[in-house]
Parts: structure tokens; sequence; C-alpha cells
């Protein structure tokens, strides 16, 4: 039996591959459906080291990285360090928060099996490579944003609480910030990781194209973004009950001043006629 090894990571939500692919000296233009892929000497140049002609690295433009038949620490840390120069926001620290490892098997027999830590196949393809570092970094950005959509929901419970308790004044930059948030995780999963499109080669090979589908199937991509679809249009509806609910109190204490300043206008009025005041 021979062995690919795979390990995925989700560490930003978002990389400039061209600022990359510059420095390296590709003359490719990517778009933002394309992943970097970097071997050989480029690869070489970058982790100050020798590599073998199996080792890769993905770089996904919507945050996820991809080690192909390397995960040791050294390694992974000197490349994220390498990315960090274009984007500072990285937090090296915790880069393995969001992280998954898988395997491709290939038995030289008629076989075929997905399973939670690996995948066999009959004979290798040029293109599994590709096809599962795409299928294992769109799942691990997901997760990100499923754990990060999460901490909005608790973040919208504490202010439901508020409300049950009566303390209705909510601040328009609280809503703002959380609202784009919300915004910025949807936006993330449906411009960036691109859950429903399909690598090239899927559709100029129907192998390829099945392969595929078996692995998006097994990681339940699709019933994942589902997911998050129905989560996100859920939040939005809670903001925009908060939004009417500030607004209507913004409302109500603008009318109440207004009343007391009619109450005050007509008091100073009757004191004048009644020769109380000047």
């Amino acid at each position: 039996m021979k062995e690919v090894t795979f390990k995925a990571f989700a560490i930003t939500n978002e990389i400039d591959l061209n600022q990359i692919a510059i420095h390296c000296g590709i003359p490719k233009k990517y778009t933002w459906e394309q992943p970097l892929i970097l071997r050989g000497d480029i690869l070489e140049s970058i982790l100050q080291q020798r590599v073998d002609d199996a080792q890769q690295v993905l770089v996904f433009s919507f945050g996820s990285i991809v080690f192909i038949n390397n995960s040791r620490p050294q390694d992974i840390i000197a490349f994220f360090r390498y990315v960090q120069t274009f984007e500072p926001g990285i937090d090296i620290a915790h880069a393995d928060r969001y992280s998954d490892d898988y395997s491709l098997h290939y038995l030289e027999k008629d076989t075929f099996e997905l399973t939670d830590e690996y995948v066999e196949v009959a004979t290798y393809e040029a293109y599994h490579p590709e096809l599962v570092s795409t299928v294992l970094a769109k799942s691990v950005a997901l997760e990100k944003i499923e754990e990060q959509l999460g901490k909005i929901h608790d973040k919208l419970e504490l202010m439901i609480e508020r409300l049950e308790k009566g303390k209705l004044r909510i601040g328009n930059k609280e809503l703002a910030r959380t609202t784009s948030q919300i915004l910025r995780y949807e936006f993330n999963t449906l411009a960036y990781i691109m859950i429903l499109d399909k690598p090239d080669i899927t559709w100029s090979s129907s192998d390829a194209s099945g392969f595929y589908d078996n692995m998006f199937e097994y990681f339940e991509l699709n019933d994942r973004y589902k997911i998050l679809k129905s989560k996100t249009e859920f939040l939005h509806h809670i903001m925009e009950g908060f939004s009417t609910i500030s607004h209507s109190i913004r409302g109500l204490f603008v009318e109440w001043i207004i009343v007391i300043l009619i109450v005050i206008e007509v008091i100073l009025t009757v004191l004048q006629i009644a020769g109380v005041l000047p």
C-alpha cells in the first residue's frame, strides 16, 4: 500500500495568493477559486531545506493551507511565518486550532473506501492530491466559521437575556458591530470558501468529478453549508428584531421629550398670563 498524507489548517479569513506568487517568481495571475501550489525549488527556498518531489503545500485564498507529505512541526511553523509576512494578522500560536489530518491510500486493486481518516482508491491519479486538499481546506474553513458563528449566537443570547430583564437599551454601535460580523461570516462562506464551486479538473474528467463528489458528500460540506446559511438567516432575523426594538425605544424617548417641552411651554405661557412671570 502506498500513502499520501495531508495536514490542513484554517489560519485566517483571506490570503492574497498573487503577492506570494510574485515573491516566489511564479508568472501567473491567480483568481480567487484557484489554489497556489508550491513544490520543488520554491518550497525549498521557503522552508530553507531539501524537500522531495512528493511534498507540496497548497494555499487557498479563503485562508486554508494544506501540507502534503509533510507534517513536521518545524516546517509547518516556518511556512506559517513566511505567509505571515504577507498576512500580518495570522496568529501562529493558535494556527492549529482548526486543523485536520487525512491520508490517501492506493492499493493497486479494485477498491474505493472513504473513512474519517483516509480514502482508499485502486490507482493513483494526478488529480487526487488537489481534490483531497480542496475538500479538507473547505472543511477546516467551515469549522472555523461554525465556531465563530456560535460565539455570535452566544452573544445574542446574552442580549436576549438583557431584554428579558427589562434592559432595553441596545447601542447602535453594538448592533452594527454584530450585524457586520454576521455579514462577514456569510460573505466568507459564499464568496471565499465557495462551497458549491467545483475545481476545474472535475469539469473535464468524469472520474475526477465522481471522486470529488464522493468526498464532498462524505465530509457533509453541502449540509454544513445549508446549516450555516440557516443560522445566518436566523441571526439576521434576531438582529432585525433588536433593531426594531431599539428604534422604537429611541422614537418613544424623542416623543416624550417633545411632550415634556410642550408641557413646559404651556406652563410658562400660563405663568406669563397670570403675571407670575414677566
